[in-house]
């Protein structure tokens, strides 16, 4: 009954706190949540005031005789919500200078330091010339989110450097807000991309309608659910369970018309928003029985990684309605119950059938192994071509090496006679295994139990692959595909055009801007190794960085250079061994297994424990070592330091990877693809990244670093 009367929230902050507290002490804050949760006024909460505080609704709480928390306690409704927690001393110097007002304009509540606001407008002023933001009327940025505090120091920014030193203090949406409109957004632009609506005019004083704001639900938790809560306070720094920023909640919990696309640079939160929008699909629309939610990517690992998560925030009820797997596993499994009696092949697996078939290739044109293999997989597979005739008339976009009528005739039985082979022994590449199990969907009209589908990494799944999941579930309907990539992390072959596969995104396309994860230089870092390439949005429009930015600052990646791998391997080896237990948090990083095998036998020689992120397995964070990993398995996980050893020409771009590429575009792509690995790599990394070099520093890296 309490429950009903009183509003309990839980800041992000408090969350923070209470992650460095000492274990023992947790226990006892934790016993106290619970009581609080409860019933607030109760007489076992012993509510002091804090003389010192700039806010007059903040008061101490005792947790024992040592430590205290802080409360706001509005004087206006049954409104609580707990805001820091620290040893006696420290959590009354914390309090002291905050101020906990709902911004009058968006109606979101926030956290102000007062000191920081005062002494940032003393040192600025006005600027000397117009500032970025003059244009805009003071009632304006209020609306973007900017604290009434801070609004001073928001009209003295003059130039990036001064949003780069204002943008740590301010909330989240008011950061990304002023970032997009120094990269160029108009103000009405920004407003739409927050979709916030012009509404009821705000009161100030009405802290828990303040805490229904989405904005204020990216830092307030609202306590509701006691298993939810408990799970929070055993596993604290794993905020983003709860605390979802405003643009990931706004796509994540609504009814959408029909599919959804989501893109973002790396570290913005789309595979987090994936994540909540299963569960809140699974707890919120698709409750029944015989409900099912598919959560698909495309490769197994990711597949282990995201099936962990899931089980973390999810109740076992809700993680019974969703099924995790990777879509060829998904393909093999639906074919294998079908009785499909064909061997599903991989890219490594098809080597000698096209050597066999090159045989009967035509010495005009003379065309090389490379450019078949890539004709077959860009052209004829996907494109379903199956005849001399057809493939006279297909579409060939994109090719780099133009082919006539005549000459498409001419090389033609190289493909027949290729599929000839592999239907002689049984056997199938998974792009056929795709397409077959879609044609044998439509002919059998089969009903799939799935509700909805969501997509992680659809930036390297192919047509094929999403006409099968738009045959999934075969009528657009409401919240049927939610779709989320990124063509900047594209590190396979394989590209898709939405539309062609029967997905209409239009008025349904959304982008996150702002990198939670990587410091603001890693990211300058690793955007400039992209700078120049062109990206595309998964559905034949072209995708770009702008606007795209952290929120957190740090040192830059460092690159180091040395006379040999022995001496590359005794720096590795000093580095780790003085990391201590934080040992688990760092991952050694290689373009090739034999390049990390040739680490991890060095590095276990000179004693340092290695742990194998492998690719059929989550990994393990409890597990102690040096993580290892390839670039193409690292992706999808975050650290909070990354190495990325052998940083050499040859190995950066992979020579053998140049090699495979038919012609001059092929080859461009291929470059692309493995730029791309080194900005996938970098961008794991929370605060550190070393690039070692012990040969000749690849193209890739600073022109500095190269001498």
């Amino acid at each position: 009954m309490l429950q009903n009367v009183f509003t309990v929230a839980i800041s992000s902050d408090f969350f923070s706190a209470f992650a460095a507290l000492p274990r023992t002490q947790q226990a006892k804050v934790s016993r106290f949540v619970e009581k609080f949760r409860e019933n607030p006024s109760g007489p076992g909460i012993n509510y002091e005031r804090i003389e010192q505080a700039r806010d007059k609704n903040l008061r101490s709480v005792r947790i024992d005789e040592a430590y205290r928390g802080i409360v706001l306690r509005p004087e206006k409704g049954n409104v609580y919500v707990l805001l820091w927690v620290d040893h006696h001393d420290e959590a009354y110097r914390w309090a002291a200078n905050k101020m906990c007002p709902v911004n009058p304009e968006s109606g979101s509540l926030q956290v102000v330091d007062v000191t920081v606001a005062a002494a940032s407008t003393l040192a600025t002023d006005r600027p000397a010339a117009p500032g970025l933001f003059a244009a805009l009327r003071e009632r304006n940025l209020l609306r973007l989110g900017v604290p009434e505090l801070y609004l001073p120091r928001a009209l003295a920014v003059a130039d990036e450097a001064g949003l780069d030193a204002l943008a740590p203090e301010l909330p989240e949406e008011a950061s990304q807000a002023l970032y997009m409109l120094a990269a160029g957004y108009s103000f009405e632009e920004v407003v739409a991309e927050q979709e916030k609506t012009a509404g009821r005019p705000v009161d100030v004083a009405d802290f828990a309608a303040a805490l229904e704001s989405p904005d204020s639900q990216r830092r307030f938790y609202v306590v509701e659910d006691e298993r939810e809560l408990a799970a929070m306070l055993n596993a604290p720094l794993e905020q983003w369970r709860v605390f979802l920023h405003p643009s990931q909640r706004r796509l994540v919990e609504r009814d959408w018309n029909g599919p959804v696309r989501v893109l973002g640079g790396a570290g913005t939160g789309k595979t987090v928003a994936a994540l909540h929008r299963a569960k809140w699909l699974a707890e919120n629309r698709y409750t029944g029985v015989n409900d099912r939610i598919l959560f698909t990517t495309f490769t197994r690992n990711l597949a282990a990684d995201i099936r962990e998560d899931l089980a973390k925030i999810c109740a076992p009820e809700t993680m019974s309605r969703i099924e995790v797997v990777n879509l060829d596993k998904w393909v093999q499994d639906f074919l294998r119950r079908n009785r499909f009696e064909l061997r599903i092949l991989f890219p490594g697996d098809t080597q000698r059938f096209w050597d066999k078939a090159m045989a009967v290739a035509p010495a005009s044109p003379a065309l090389t192994l490379p450019f078949y293999r890539e004709e077959w997989s860009q052209v004829v597979q996907p494109r379903g071509v199956d005849s001399a005739e057809a493939y006279s008339k297909v579409s060939r976009v994109g090719r780099g090496t133009s082919l006539s009528r005549q000459q498409r005739t001419a090389i033609w039985p190289v493909f027949e006679e290729y599929r000839t082979l592999l239907a002689e022994e049984g056997a199938i590449e998974i792009d056929g295994a795709v397409r077959d199990a879609r044609l044998l969907l439509e002919r059998q009209g089969e009903v799939l139990p799935y509700r909805a589908v969501v997509v992680d990494e659809a930036q390297d799944m192919g047509d094929e692959a999403f006409t099968l999941i738009r045959r999934m579930i075969p009528e657009e309907r409401p919240n049927d595909l939610f779709i989320v990539g990124d063509a900047h992390q594209r590190i396979y072959r394989r590209s898709v055009v939405l539309g062609r596969c029967g997905v209409n995104i239009r008025g349904r396309s959304r982008k996150l801007r702002i990198n939670y994860r990587t410091t603001d230089e890693t990211r300058r870092w690793a955007a400039a190794v992209l700078a120049g390439i062109p990206v595309d949005d998964l559905d034949e429009g072209a995708d770009d960085l702008k606007g795209y930015r952290s929120l957190i600052h740090g040192e830059p990646p460092e690159i180091r250079c040395f006379s040999s791998f022995a001496e590359e391997v005794t720096w590795i080896a000093d580095w780790a061994k003085g990391l201590g237990a934080e040992i688990p948090e760092a991952c050694l990083v290689t373009r090739t297994q034999a390049a990390l095998d040739r680490y991890a036998e060095a590095l276990n020689a000179d004693g340092v424990a290695t742990y194998r992120v492998r690719r059929n397995e989550a990994e393990d964070r409890t597990k102690p070592g040096l993580r290892l990993a390839t670039m193409h398995r690292v992706k999808g996980l975050t650290f909070g330091r990354i190495v990325i050893a052998d940083a050499n020409r040859g190995t950066l771009p992979l020579t053998a990877a140049l090699a495979e590429a038919a012609d001059g575009p092929s080859r461009r792509e291929a470059e692309h693809r493995e730029r791309r690995l080194l900005f996938v790599a970098a961008t794991r990394a929370r605060r550190e990244v070393k690039v070692l070099v012990s040969g000749e520093p690849s193209p890739f890296l600073p022109i500095e670093a190269r001498g």
